[in-house]
């Protein structure tokens, strides 16, 4: 449950007893969970490092728990403020591959070399070409996995690939939206990923679909709002580098797969999610399209709406700006576009 403040299971073992039953010192939590003491000393010295517990006033090998109220929410905070950076960082990084690409589209009708690009129009020729490339894939496969919940058969359509790409040792990462985890069948589909070996996280919003492989060729949509007009393939190596940092700067910041659904608790506090629909909205994006961007139905979009009115106190949407502006429930990255708009 604690993961996502940097507790492992066993961390947070050792941390809830030691909460439960404070006056036991090094040796009696040996004896309890029968452990080495060299295992115990390092969970001990964890927990310290992020200064839960501490050692003990009065007895030379005893421990005592920094107060939880206070040690948690710092963790917590710390944990938000790592989340806003995040969102900055990818609100900057999508604006300026929004640049790479409308360039990029750009110069295609002068493009001299034929090689260096190719446009795939449609779902089915973008499907049977990646199909081709994932054959061919040797190293690693990265990807921006954007928009709601798959159908049944894309999903199923999907598993041959990516088994067989996970058999040959290829190291396969993804970053779905946080909203993969409201849909019991995506999860499980995010699950099977990891179990098979794939590494996934998640983030509040992503700029567009993308695939990157073997960081020598990059696969976006012709249009980021519909992907069914096709793709173009991209094997420039200045456009494919720029991605790829893209990628690698939004996967430090995204959360492991799993860990942002185990943080949630009762709250009072705006979610990164939340703070991403408020940014939305504050410049000017309508229901549908920032339910696109989060990758939720319009219909929980319009629920979390009403679930920050309510907890804000906001008697209407007008209000409900107001309020987030006031108690700083705005990403920075509004500021940033209100003013290069």
């Amino acid at each position: 449950m604690l993961k996502v403040l940097g507790l492992d299971d066993e961390a947070e073992h050792v941390y809830r007893l030691v909460l439960e039953r404070p006056e036991l010192g090094l040796d009696a939590l040996v004896a309890e969970l029968c452990r080495p003491e060299t295992e115990i000393r390092s969970v001990l010295d964890r927990l310290a490092d992020l200064s839960l517990v501490a050692r003990s006033w009065e007895l030379a090998e005893g421990i005592r728990p920094v107060s939880p109220e206070v040690a948690l929410n710092a963790l917590i905070a710390s944990r938000h403020a790592e989340v806003m950076r995040a969102q900055r960082e990818i609100a900057g990084a999508e604006f300026a591959v929004q640049q790479l690409l409308t360039s990029y589209r750009a110069a295609l009708p002068e493009q001299s070399d034929p090689l260096a690009s190719e446009r795939l129009t449609g779902l089915d020729a973008t499907r049977l070409r990646l199909q081709q490339l994932a054959a061919e894939i040797r190293v690693e496969a990265l990807a921006f996995a954007p928009g709601g919940p798959q159908p049944p058969a894309n999903r199923e359509a999907s598993r041959p690939l990516s088994e067989a790409v996970l058999e040959r040792g290829v190291s396969v990462r993804t970053i779905y939206l946080d909203s993969v985890c409201n849909d019991s069948d995506s999860r499980a589909h995010a699950q099977w990923l990891v179990d098979q070996g794939a590494k996934v996280r998640t983030v509040p919003a992503l700029p567009m679909r993308m695939q990157i492989l073997d960081r020598t060729s990059a696969l976006v949509p012709i249009d980021p709002e519909d992907s069914a007009k096709g793709a173009v393939l991209i094997k420039e190596p200045g456009a494919v580098a720029g991605l790829h940092e893209l990628f690698e700067r939004v996967w430090q910041q995204a959360t492991p797969f799993g860990a942002a659904s185990e943080a949630r608790s009762e709250r009072t506090e705006a979610t990164a999610q939340e703070k991403t629909l408020l940014g939305l909205l504050s410049l000017g994006l309508t229901d549908e399209a920032a339910a696109r961007r989060l990758g939720v139905s319009l219909r929980t979009e319009r629920r979390m709406i009403t679930d920050l009115m309510n907890r804000l106190n906001a008697a209407s949407r007008f209000q409900l700006g107001q309020q987030a502006a006031e108690q700083g429930l705005l990403p920075p990255w509004v500021g940033d576009r209100q003013a290069s708009g």
